[in-house]
């Protein structure tokens, strides 16, 4: 366990972006497996998605900055949730709630942004994806790249969780992310089992389907217990799941990086289709 917190105490920033690249080049490989497209298509697909990395690396710089004198604060202070638990001794205990309540962090943050409108419009930059692969993961708009490290330091404040936990977390939860947003599905048995927990690409396409209510169901980050416990799991077969989102489904909207980037900024478009 010493060896454990040593190195997600002290991990370099590089390490998460090796596993980034190397996540990516893993399910990326197993996606042309699976896939038949021109390879034009994907190199343009893949050059539109990635360019989200730059536009978000400024506010990832500034707000980082932030996340850890946050960190240091509680740390300092015991502040937070975490420091008022009574096995906060315990590391093993630690790391396991403080996932949870990462976790369950990540989906109270997915929810709002579903829900308030001005979020949505950020939002749907990812979900516009018409195409979902590997690359999907990359493509977030800078403001909400704001607004997801925004919530997670008030998150990280709250609730006081360590440098190492939330470094572990994050490592898991980029694997995961790319994971998920994979381009084919497991066996239907397996991920019965796999999804009682974890979210899977079956569970996570059905988010990225076009119309309601498929697209506020699933929220899960990493962990699928949240939308189990909370009444907003769902499934549907992959012959009937058509990526995208209604309102901006012209690829001539969703499909170009300078017109994403204004989508935020644009009108409120409400969707056709009635939420059951």
């Amino acid at each position: 366990m010493s060896s454990f917190l040593n190195y997600f105490s002290n991990v370099p920033d590089s390490h998460r972006i090796y596993l980034l690249a190397a996540s990516l080049f893993l399910f990326g490989n197993i996606e042309i497996l699976f896939l038949n497209r021109k390879t034009k298509n994907k190199i343009i697909h893949i050059l539109n998605n990635s360019l989200f990395m730059l536009s978000a690396a400024p506010v990832q710089i500034v707000l980082g900055f932030l996340l850890l004198n946050v960190l240091k604060f509680t740390s300092q202070n015991h502040f937070g949730i975490m420091y008022s638990l009574p096995f906060t001794q315990n590391n093993f205990a630690i790391l396991i709630i403080g996932f949870l309540l990462l976790d369950l962090g990540e989906y109270i943050y997915h929810i709002a942004m579903h829900k308030v409108k001005q979020l949505w419009m950020c939002h749907l930059v990812h979900h516009s994806d018409r195409d979902l692969t590997v690359s999907t993961t990359l493509r977030e708009h800078p403001i909400e790249t704001g607004i997801r490290l925004l919530f997670l330091i008030t998150w990280v404040f709250l609730s006081g969780i360590p440098f190492w936990a939330l470094m572990f977390r994050l490592f898991f939860q980029i694997a995961s992310n790319v994971f998920v947003h994979t381009n084919f599905r497991i066996n239907d048995k397996i991920d019965k089992i796999v999804s009682i927990i974890f979210v899977t690409p079956n569970m996570h396409q059905v988010h990225h389907h076009f119309q309601q209510p498929y697209t506020n169901k699933n929220y899960g980050d990493v962990l699928s217990i949240w939308d189990r416990i909370f009444g907003t799991f769902t499934t549907a077969k992959a012959n009937e799941l058509v990526f995208g989102v209604d309102t901006y489904f012209d690829k001539s909207e969703n499909s170009n990086f300078l017109q994403l980037l204004k989508l935020p900024f644009g009108k409120y478009r409400k969707s056709t289709f009635i939420e059951k």
